[in-house]
């Protein structure tokens, strides 16, 4: 039977722990003080769009490529570092979860069996009592702390909030192979295009070789023609041999973050990937708050702001709920017996009195932590914001740019004939024809490196996005 005495302290305990009021500063949002808009698009091609436009994580099937989407996916199931990310979430869980367990009692399960043996020659020695002694115990015993400032709530916030970084960090760095990923498969391409122009200049070289060699044969041309040839001929091979090399590199690139070492990729042309759908004019500024690297850091400022009030509890007395329950006895047999039971339970505080300024230092650690995790958030807004605008500024240019590039090599292309036509009619020399054939060549290097910017272009903007866009998201 349980003394009227535990039930006048359970109440007690009870009041404590229920009266209870959280420590500290409340976490209230700060303002992101970021225009509302990204106005770097045209004034004539603004559209109206939904408060807020769909986000396509898998904004990289938006190139309808699907050699890249099946890389993309190997990368995120193989990749080292997304592994390592996927591991932090798992640690932070657990973490978490051992947080939330602080809110109940730990119960502790105790046995024990002694015997002693008192000295009979001692002036304590009682005559009446055995010398030898024998006892035996078993219960239960649990202590509690009474959360009555809500120190235990500020470090199960804390905690939380920690799980929350941890995986968003995780999507963060998905993001990031994501576009590390589609980046490395635009240079592979870029290389792919750079070899099938350098191959066609090859076997025209090596046909106007053939073409030189009989003039020069002839007597209809001088010997330099053919020596021009020759060089030509050479400078083409060095320059294919390279852009082998370079393209190797790319796909061992492509290997290591995806996780198969024996990638092999087919060629392909990156003049056939299709650009994806270009974002409307006025972008609002928000869609970058659901950027995952700016959820971790505002999940990190959440924490830190509990930090204060973890640090600020230890102004105020700690109580804790002590109690058990079991049996004694002398013997095994008579320990479940009537009469055998104890218990106790016991209510302490422990306040602290004078601590020379340690319990400040730490609150003042905490709000400097805080101070630093508000920075780091404003800080991860403000470059989101930059980055979104880098891209769309050059999504915009590039576009520009490849319109312009594309008259360029076509007049190059048609100059390139025109000289090969007067080489043949003996109205020009040799020269005249490689002069042509290199600002061609230039031209359509130039065209390459501007088609695989402007995809790049596109890569940026999904990443500093957090993601791709949907036309359906317009109105």
């Amino acid at each position: 039977m349980i003394s009227p005495a535990l039930y006048r302290l359970t109440p007690l305990a009870l009041a404590f722990a229920l009266s209870g009021c959280a420590i500290g500063p409340d976490y209230l949002r700060p303002s992101a003080l970021l225009p509302s808009l990204f106005g770097e698009a045209k004034p004539a091609e603004t559209v109206a769009i939904a408060p807020n436009p769909a986000i396509d994580p898998r904004w990289w099937t938006l190139f309808n490529d699907a050699t890249l989407n099946d890389l993309v996916d190997q990368a995120l199931s193989n990749n080292a570092s997304l592994r390592q990310a996927i591991a932090r979430v798992e640690q932070a869980e657990a973490v978490a979860r051992e947080a939330g367990a602080s809110f109940f009692p730990e119960i502790d399960g105790s046995a024990a069996s002694s015997n002693t043996k008192a000295s009979t020659k001692t002036a304590t020695y009682v005559a009446s009592q055995p010398a030898i002694r024998h006892a035996r115990s078993a219960g239960l015993s649990t202590s509690f702390e009474l959360d009555v400032w809500g120190r235990v709530r500020r470090a199960n916030e804390a905690a939380q909030a920690t799980l929350l970084a941890s995986q968003y960090s995780r999507d963060s760095i998905r993001i990031t192979v994501a576009g590390l990923v589609a980046s490395n498969y635009l240079a592979l391409r870029a290389y792919d295009a750079q070899l099938a122009l350098t191959s066609e200049t090859l076997k025209s070289r090596e046909d106007s070789l053939k073409l030189v060699k009989t003039r020069v044969d002839a007597g209809l041309v001088s010997p330099l023609d053919g020596y021009q040839a020759e060089g030509a001929l050479a400078a083409a091979q060095v320059q294919i041999a390279e852009q082998r090399r370079q393209r190797a590199l790319a796909e061992h690139q492509l290997a290591l973050l995806t996780g198969n070492p024996e990638l092999k990729l087919a060629a392909g042309d990156l003049r056939q990937l299709p650009l994806p759908p270009l974002p409307p004019a006025g972008l609002p500024s928000d869609l970058i708050e659901g950027r995952p690297d700016v959820r971790q850091a505002e999940a990190e400022l959440i924490a830190t702001n509990a930090g204060i009030g973890i640090a600020k509890a230890g102004y105020f007395p700690k109580f804790t709920l002590t109690g058990s329950i079991g049996s004694e006895s002398k013997i095994l047999s008579d320990l479940f017996s009537a009469g055998s039971g104890t218990w106790s339970l016991g209510l302490s505080a422990l306040m602290p009195i004078l601590d020379f300024g340690r319990t400040s230092a730490r609150v003042d650690q905490a709000k400097a932590l805080n101070q630093q995790s508000l920075i780091a958030w404003q800080n991860s807004l403000q470059t989101a914001y930059k980055e979104v605008r880098d891209a769309l500024v050059s999504l915009r240019e590039d576009g520009e740019a490849e319109t312009a590039q594309n008259i360029r090599v076509d007049s190059a292309r048609k100059a390139l004939d025109v000289s090969r036509l007067r080489y043949e009619a003996g109205h020009a020399g040799y020269l005249e024809v490689l002069d042509a054939q290199r600002t061609h060549n230039d031209a359509v290097t130039t065209m390459i490196t501007m088609r695989q910017a402007r995809l790049g272009a596109a890569i940026d903007l999904f990443k500093a996005l957090g993601g791709g866009w949907k036309s359906d998201g317009l109105s």
